[in-house]
């Protein structure tokens, strides 16, 4: 998708001719679909060209764009003029093909999918799903755990073993009671020697959904049987929990001190982390001496700083230690840690932030997640009732019977798979036989499941999804007439900002001859009423520069003076001359007011580099020589008088015909 705002392409146009978009479309998009409506008989307000335009088209952009607190609010007929202006821009642009350039299907392709997204999920149950994991926010649950691994492709008979290994651990400590212990003789886990399974406190987002879901489901103290994710099978155990301590921002100076380093290496950082924390209270500041002693460089050069952090994201020894501190600016004796010695000062507190200011990234968070899926899962489920989905039995026990003989990735399949033709399932107005599931089969032949029915299973749901989603979104149109206007209004936006383009803008400002003849035929539109400047200000190294300046003016092209002195006497290390151009009038500039207007009241302000200032130039009394002078008013002026020109060739172009009935049923 190109890069251009979606509001700009889409109003760009509109803003020209008058209409104010108060509203991005593209947030109302992304807003709640709102209730079904049928448009079949809707009465048509206008006919442009053989184009049929209906009330509620019209009325969709008019009540849009033309509320209360509207900028620039129009009368009705005003608006509907407007409006005739910007169809017949449209309609100009279909008859020129430009939708039908690669560029524009592509482009209003992207904007679609965009804009479906918000109906082809349950926003509902998204909804509720960010708001169980907002008030989980509010608690965190202290947690120690034993890991048994597993991989994603891992046999059943490897997916068994290790679900007793996992029983076996779960079994143990409920009559050990001893956590650390059995962790260290069960858990796959490898910081398993150095925290006993130990993993300190946990919030909600910060680990996959089972996980989570143990977390603040089980009893303090209790022992969780086997859970498993992504990772493998834990074994839970819930020590406390607390309500959230948010996150802080502190700064830090680091004596690097691994545990493997032998006794003098630790010795010398201890000794070298007292003398820094002595100097820090002894009123040494603390950002200076971070960034000239501190080992964790990263953040030496910030004088320590670190970003914001809440549980879970630091080493135990230093979160304790950070979260320990009370108000700003206290500093903690050093701490040691995994990694070394600390010295703490806090920065900043904060809580957790309201519902409204979370939701954005709970739902970034829950999109790369299994919980991400619950909108559409929901969604589908909703489907499948409204569409009344329905699957034939015997067609997918014929299925059961194919897979049995034959993989998908089998080329046995694609022959056999010819001769299976049987209806499989249905929905809405749409049938589907066997071969369209085994043509979807041989494309994704991919499957965790081993018996031959669970591959059917699992397959058809996700072809069955695929299909359902697929029916929907061609359905958007012709469902939601809002989504049907806001396409639409895309459509059009595009196009009028490609043709008006074509025909006005760029001309408007590439047409050097019509932009002259322009101003030549309305010079007397540009004139002022008191004198203008016209040239360049010169600041140069020395008095010889200035000479050096003076004597290539008289040589320099016109057009190009600035060009033409700047590259003979600069170069890319030594800047002997500055040229400013421009047209000034009295009050713009000190240099001008003093050189020009002979103001000898205005003092001239100069740079210690570039000491010697003069001019060049001419005073005009009346207005400006040529267009160049004034090329932002000429610009403007003649971008409206192409718009007009245009726009009265295409009303000479298209009939209009107006429904004045219908028109009168709309209210202001």
């Amino acid at each position: 998708m190109k890069t251009k705002s979606i509001f700009c392409i889409a109003w760009a146009a509109f803003l020209s001719i008058g209409i104010q978009a108060q509203q991005n479309p593209m947030v109302n998009a992304l807003a709640e679909p709102t209730k079904k409506i049928k448009l079949e008989e809707a009465p048509v307000l206008m006919t442009i060209d053989g184009r049929e335009i209906t009330k509620p088209e019209f009325e969709y952009i008019y009540n849009k764009n033309n509320t209360n607190n509207a900028i620039d609010k129009k009368t009705l007929s005003e608006y509907v003029d407007l409006f005739i202006n910007f169809k017949l821009k449209v309609i100009e642009a279909e008859n020129m093909g430009l939708d039908t350039v690669p560029s524009f299907i592509n482009e209003l392709a992207g904007y679609r999918t965009q804009l479906a997204k918000p109906y082809l999920t349950d926003k509902s149950a998204e909804e509720k799903e960010y708001r169980k994991e907002y008030e989980r926010l509010k608690q965190e649950v202290e947690v120690s755990h034993i890991l048994i691994r597993l991989e994603n492709g891992d046999a059943p008979e490897d997916t068994l073993k290790a679900f007793k290994k996992a029983m076996n651990a779960y079994t143990d400590l409920l009559r050990s009671k001893d956590f650390a212990t059995v962790a260290k003789k069960y858990s796959e886990d490898q910081t398993v020697q150095q925290n006993g399974g130990y993993l300190g406190y946990f919030t909600a987002l910060m680990t996959v959904a089972p996980f989570e879901d143990a977390l603040y489901s089980l009893p303090i103290g209790k022992i969780s049987r086997p859970i498993r994710t992504y990772y493998g099978y834990h074994v839970i155990q819930v020590h406390s929990r607390r309500p959230t301590v948010g996150k802080v921002k502190v700064e830090h100076i680091m004596k690097q001190s691994h545990f493997s380093e032998d006794s003098l290496k630790k010795a010398k950082a201890k000794e070298e982390i007292d003398n820094l924390y002595q100097r820090v209270m002894n009123g040494e500041n603390f950002e200076d001496l971070a960034k000239q002693y501190s080992d964790d460089r990263g953040t030496a050069q910030r004088g320590g700083e670190l970003n914001w952090f809440g549980v879970g994201q630091m080493v135990r020894e230093f979160e304790q230690a950070a979260f320990a501190l009370k108000e700003k600016g206290d500093i903690s004796q050093p701490v040691k840690s995994y990694y070394g010695w600390h010295i703490i000062k806090l920065i900043d507190k904060k809580g957790l932030e309201p519902y409204e200011k979370k939701e954005a990234d709970i739902a970034r968070f829950l999109q790369n997640d299994d919980r991400g899926m619950i909108g559409k899962l929901s969604f589908l489920k909703k489907l499948r009732k409204e569409y009344r989905y329905k699957v034939n039995e015997i067609g997918l026990q014929g299925m059961y019977q194919l897979l049995k003989m034959y993989p998908p990735t089998d080329s046995m399949f694609a022959i056999e798979s010819a001769q299976y033709t049987a209806p499989l399932f249905s929905f809405a107005d749409k049938k589907y036989n066997q071969l369209d599931f085994s043509e979807y089969l041989i494309a994704h032949p991919q499957s965790t499941a081993q018996e031959s029915w669970q591959i059917a299973n699992e397959k058809l749901e996700k072809f069955v999804d695929k299909e359902l989603m697929d029916y929907e979104n061609s359905q958007l149109e012709t469902k939601y007439p809002e989504f049907n206007f806001l396409m639409q209004e895309y459509h059009d936006g595009i196009l009028l900002f490609e043709v008006s383009n074509r025909e006005v803008w760029d001309k408007a400002t590439k047409d050097e001859e019509g932009l002259n003849k322009f101003f030549n035929e309305h010079k007397a539109d540009y004139s002022w009423n008191e004198p203008y400047f016209k040239g360049q200000i010169f600041r140069c190294k020395d008095k010889e520069t200035a000479k050096l300046v003076k004597k290539l003016l008289k040589k320099a092209p016109a057009d190009s003076i600035e060009s033409y002195i700047t590259t003979r006497i600069n170069n890319d290390s030594v800047t002997l001359v500055k040229i400013e151009k421009g047209l000034w009038k009295n009050g713009d500039n000190d240099v001008i007011d003093n050189l020009a207007f002979k103001d000898k009241g205005v003092a001239v302000v100069v740079s210690e580099n570039l000491p010697v200032v003069f001019i060049n130039g001419k005073m005009l009394k009346k207005g400006p020589e040529d267009y160049k002078d004034v090329r932002g008013a000429v610009t403007s002026d003649y971008r409206d008088w192409l718009e007009d020109k245009w726009v009265k060739t295409l009303r000479a172009k298209y009939p209009v015909e107006i429904n004045q009935d219908v028109l009168k049923s709309i209210k202001e």
